[in-house]
């Protein structure tokens, strides 16, 4: 098991990752409030099968194998940083909106809502970027079996970003009511997302490799 103030500050980050608007939290509002809370529940079992999936190769080894290799580091590294600024663009380009912008999508089965989920997590540069670079740096051999601490420490990144999500989808039709009668707030929460994004690509983008 890892230390306790390296599993809080591991869990702090993930928090604040899990706060942060991306590909996830964007697909998981849209059906929230396209097709109701029920939907957004069942699409976030997807979601949390992909962070599986990254722990799964994570404990296994594979983050060793890409962290020893820069130019796999930096390709990821790299493709990561221009997707979030490509979100960024999107939230502020003419004619851009919210994630909490009331949007029409085609009804889904739950077996249709949870693949998407999955795939929309598999191909999540966020997700990726936490599990390749991010958890090795709070594992320390030294304090018991690395795949014990893998485990301890993606097992909580789950319960915080199934915990987030999962109030972000039952609050998505109240919270897209209250930014479609003030305009302004639409406005704000779309520059303020843009610029989060903007940030995590241009520090992604500049990070030295560990």
């Amino acid at each position: 098991m890892p230390e306790a103030k390296t599993w809080i500050a591991f869990c702090l980050v993930c928090l604040g990752m899990a706060l942060t608007p991306g590909p996830n939290m964007l697909y998981l509002v849209s059906r929230s409030i396209s097709q109701g809370r029920w939907a957004g529940i069942v699409s976030l079992i997807g979601t949390a099968a992909g962070f599986v999936v990254y722990l799964v190769c994570a404990a296994l080894g594979i983050t060793a194998l890409l962290m020893a290799a820069p130019i796999a580091y930096d390709i990821l590294r790299f493709g990561g940083a221009l997707y979030l600024a490509w979100l960024a663009w999107q939230a502020i380009r003419p004619g851009g909106a919210s994630p909490f912008q009331v949007r029409e999508l085609p009804k889904d089965s739950p077996a249709r809502l949870i693949s998407m989920g999955f795939l929309t997590n598999l191909l999540n540069p966020k997700a990726a970027m936490l599990y390749l670079s991010l958890l090795p740096q709070f594992i320390d051999p030294h304090h018991g079996a690395v795949l014990g601490q893998s485990l301890a420490l993606g097992g909580s990144q789950i319960l915080i970003s199934l915990t987030v999500n999962g109030v972000i989808c039952l609050a998505a039709g109240t919270i897209a009511g209250f930014l479609a009668q003030r305009p302004s707030f639409a406005l704000i929460q779309r520059w303020l997302m843009a610029s989060v994004l903007g940030g995590l690509a241009v520090r992604m983008a500049t990070e030295a490799r560990r």
